[in-house]
């Protein structure tokens, strides 16, 4: 079964790829139908992995699969929350993004830097699909004061993962699949797909 992933986030579509492999799902890059990027205007993660779900199944003409995630930050009031990606404005990538949340977060103490990742992930058969499969997936940690490891995207490396005692980025990826709230969400689709 082939399905189109409406990111252009390698990371993510290895994420994907790994976790759906073993299910027969071959999951296709937007890329590869020259799907353009949606504009976000959604006021949640829902309703942003449903607009980009829905651009990517009526340009493919293929089901789509779309996440909406970010990191919520307690000391921030939920920054940077479904603005993660852009955190940083204008030509905004992971270093500028980790770099703005660092600085944020400057002072604050490290029993107060709790946040959680959050995914919503969004399964759509077609574009006008009216009961699309929704999923959601969260993973609690405390942020760092200095990035710590090398695997993973992100913010990754600035993750604090109690249970394991390291950064989100030092995680080997099949760690991180089990654990991560992007982990989460795909297991409750691929429950909810198999039915």
């Amino acid at each position: 079964m082939k399905v189109i992933l409406a990111s252009g986030n390698k990371g993510k579509l290895n994420e994907f790829n790994q976790l759906l492999g073993p299910f027969n799902i071959e999951v296709l890059p937007q890329s590869e139908f020259n799907v353009s990027s949606v504009e976000e205007t959604g006021l949640t993660f829902i309703e942003n992995a449903i607009l980009k779900a829905r651009h990517a199944s009526e340009v493919s003409g293929l089901p789509a699969i779309a996440d909406d995630s970010g990191l919520e930050v307690d000391a921030l009031k939920g920054a940077p929350g479904i603005y993660s990606a852009r955190y940083s404005g204008e030509g905004a990538n992971d270093t500028t993004n980790n770099q703005k949340l660092l600085r944020e977060l400057c002072g604050v103490k490290t029993e107060d830097r709790t946040a959680r990742f959050q995914c919503v992930l969004v399964y759509l058969e077609h574009p006008a699909d009216p009961t699309p499969i929704v999923c959601q997936g969260s993973w609690e940690g405390f942020i760092l004061e200095a990035p710590a490891g090398e695997q993973g995207f992100g913010y990754d490396p600035l993750f604090w993962v109690p249970s394991k005692q390291c950064s989100s980025a030092e995680l080997d990826r099949d760690e991180k699949n089990r654990l991560s709230h992007r982990g989460k969400a795909l297991g409750e689709l691929i429950k909810r797909l198999s039915k």
